[in-house]
């Protein structure tokens, strides 16, 4: 499972160095091919593309045409991407992306979300955490899912 919040940068290629606490992992359990994508462009999602193609079989299961699936699926493709890790553990984010997220050449929050990564723009979640806090109802709704 990917788990913890790990800071990083992106270079002037636009290549995020995936952290050494998530890289061994995902090497030894996934391999190095990638889908990049976002379902909203506030963030980056690092999906190992195992773990993408099982997205992608969910969204191809009746009903296909859920209004739902069809902007998670043009959201995805709009921002999405293959990519390959190199031999130094990095990923390039394609530029658009990155200006949508707000992550090109900034101070990133890599944080697993068990079977992918999220890249955020540190400030940005930040704010999301002040703005929408964990509360009560959270923990309520959790409960009840025995969590």
């Amino acid at each position: 499972m990917l788990r913890g919040n790990f800071p990083a940068k992106i270079d002037a290629q636009g290549r995020i160095k995936i952290p050494a606490a998530h890289r061994k992992l995902l090497e030894d359990t996934f391999g190095s091919d990638f889908y990049v994508t976002s379902t909203t462009g506030r963030n980056v999602l690092l999906y190992p593309l195992h773990e993408w193609e099982k997205v992608e079989a969910k969204l191809l299961e009746p009903p296909k045409m859920l209004p739902a699936k069809e902007k998670f699926r043009r959201a995805t493709s709009y921002y999405g991407q293959a990519a390959r890790m190199d031999k130094q553990g990095r990923i390039v984010i394609q530029q658009h992306l990155r200006e949508a997220a707000k992550v090109d050449g900034e101070e990133v929050a890599v944080m697993g979300a068990l079977n992918h990564l999220e890249v955020w723009n540190r400030e940005r979640f930040e704010a999301l955490l002040k703005s929408d806090p964990y509360s009560d109802a959270d923990a309520t709704a959790l409960a009840e899912l025995d969590i």
